[in-house]
């Protein structure tokens, strides 16, 4: 018999929609609030490792990821010179097993309408433009008050609701997220035939500018730069800074630059990071995802690791028979060190890019890899 009977999950992220998924096809009666309007993520692409791909997988969404996306088994790394000239081409690691891609590029928003769909199909019940206003527990339950008036008692609750929780700050919980350093364009738009699998180009005037081929016809195209205010740009302003740093990079580069015409698929964020120290709930509230660990995009483990976070999350819940110290105890074992290694990870690689450090970033890769190999 499951811990828990009724759960609330907060925020309809992957790692919430991942466990509202779970939970509910074992039986759970699970609701999912998310306080945006809309349940499609804002953003433009992503790239997924095999590691999410596997558990993409185990919800029930792996042929729906896979028509919608663009795999692919190798990194490219071309030169900022005029050619883009290609001076290495590295396999990937499939890290999700031989029978799944190395990667996936595909669009967040069509990733997210996937998820949700998937979650209302087994059971969820997804209500959209509220959160909860305050939680009071006890030693068996949850209180819950909705922005809209609502109420609800639940076994437990999970906070996935992003880099600036609400669900952490009523817990009192004190937790600073600090800038990298970096701040990155990104653009989507449509993919040249040229474009099939992530290249990066190192140097230059930028830290990096790279693609992702997200479908068919789609990819996202970004160039990361040391961090800076850039919100007094207008839109225009902003889709012509990004063509103009682009003007350094060529090969594909010159037919992506071609198509960044339109202010509206542009868009500009700092790289963050923080690591909520263990353990990652208090009482029967936990936070999971970007709520407890994020990190900067430099080996493309964020929406992996807050797949992983939901299934051990929802592991321990389905095969356990009480919601106490032991069981969180085991999660802490089994998520505290390895999402912390991958934070440490991606900042180390953003960090030798900030001092202009020729650092060794495959032996850091590989080791991520061997990590993120064995389920979590």
């Amino acid at each position: 018999m499951p811990a828990v009977n009724s759960v609330l999950v907060v925020g309809a992220g992957l790692a919430g929609t991942a466990t509202a998924i779970r939970l509910a096809e074992a039986g759970v009666a699970v609701d999912l609030v998310e306080i945006r309007p809309e349940a499609t993520a804002l953003g433009s692409g992503i790239t997924l490792q095999g590691n999410a791909l596997r558990e993409l997988r185990t919800l029930g969404v792996w042929e729906q990821v896979r028509s919608a996306g663009y795999a692919f088994d190798v990194t490219g790394i071309r030169a900022p010179d005029p050619a883009g000239t290609v001076v290495a081409e590295i396999p990937d690691a499939k890290t999700g097993g031989p029978d799944l891609p190395a990667a996936m590029g595909m669009p967040r928003p069509e990733l997210a309408r996937i998820l949700v769909d998937r979650a209302v199909e087994v059971g969820v019940k997804v209500r959209l433009g509220t959160t909860h206003t305050e939680l009071r527990q006890d030693d068996d339950g949850v209180d819950v008050t909705f922005a809209d008036g609502g109420t609800g008692r639940y076994d437990l609750v999970v906070g996935a609701d992003g880099v600036r929780s609400w669900t952490r700050r009523a817990l009192g919980i004190d937790l600073e997220t600090k800038a990298v350093g970096m701040g990155i364009w990104r653009a989507f738009g449509p993919r040249p035939a040229s474009v099939t699998r992530t290249d990066l180009y190192y140097g230059g005037p930028s830290f990096i500018a790279g693609y992702c081929p997200t479908g068919q016809d789609s990819l996202y195209a970004y160039i990361v730069e040391p961090a800076q205010d850039r919100s007094t740009l207008t839109p225009e302003q902003q889709l012509a800074t990004m063509r103009e740093l682009s003007q350094a990079y060529h090969g594909p580069w010159d037919e992506i630059r071609a198509t960044l015409t339109d202010p509206g698929r542009v868009n500009y964020t700092w790289f963050e990071t923080h690591v909520l120290p263990a353990p990652w709930n208090r009482g029967r509230v936990v936070l999971i995802g970007d709520a407890a660990h994020t990190c900067p995009p430099t080996i493309a483990q964020g929406g992996a690791q807050a797949l992983e976070d939901a299934y051990a999350l929802t592991d321990l819940l389905l095969t356990r028979d009480a919601v106490d110290a032991d069981l969180w105890d085991a999660f802490t074992a089994r998520r505290f060190e390895r999402a912390s290694t991958v934070v440490e990870a991606s900042n180390q690689v953003a960090q030798w890019q900030l001092d202009h450090i020729q650092g060794d970033i495959p032996a850091v890769m590989r080791s991520i890899a061997q990590l993120t190999s064995q389920p979590a």
